[in-house]
């Protein structure tokens, strides 16, 4: 089983930032893409960005330019640094690793619990 544990979130003012974190851990073997999602009450969860393994990344249009994600694969750690945060950008961040584990044999997706981040005056 592989665990995931964020922090960062919080409340922030507009053209504020937040870096957020997610530390993997248990019985990994490898994990080949880990990256950020995001929920809205009443919308379904969407890619904000994620990095693979050889370090390509992907991002959301929405927020192309402001936020950057990044990797420590020594610490099974994923960043998301948020910049210039508008109110739109109010969810909850959701951190997603796909990885093999001990026994696994599988790809599998993995989730954490989710850190609120607020944006507002």
């Amino acid at each position: 089983q592989v665990q995931l544990v964020e922090s960062g979130g919080g409340l922030v003012q507009p053209g504020g930032s937040l870096r957020l974190s997610c530390a993997a851990s248990g019985s990994i073997v490898s994990i080949n893409a880990m990256g950020w999602y995001r929920q809205t009450p009443g919308k379904q969860r969407e890619l904000v960005a994620n990095i693979i393994s050889g370090g390509g990344t992907n991002y959301a249009d929405s927020v192309k330019g402001r936020f950057t994600i990044s990797r420590d694969n020594a610490k099974n750690t994923v960043y998301l640094q948020m910049n210039s945060l508008k109110p739109e950008d109010t969810a909850v961040y959701y951190c997603n690793a796909v990885a093999t584990s001990v026994g696994g044999g599988l790809k599998l997706p993995y989730w954490g619990q989710g850190t609120q981040v607020t944006v507002s005056s």
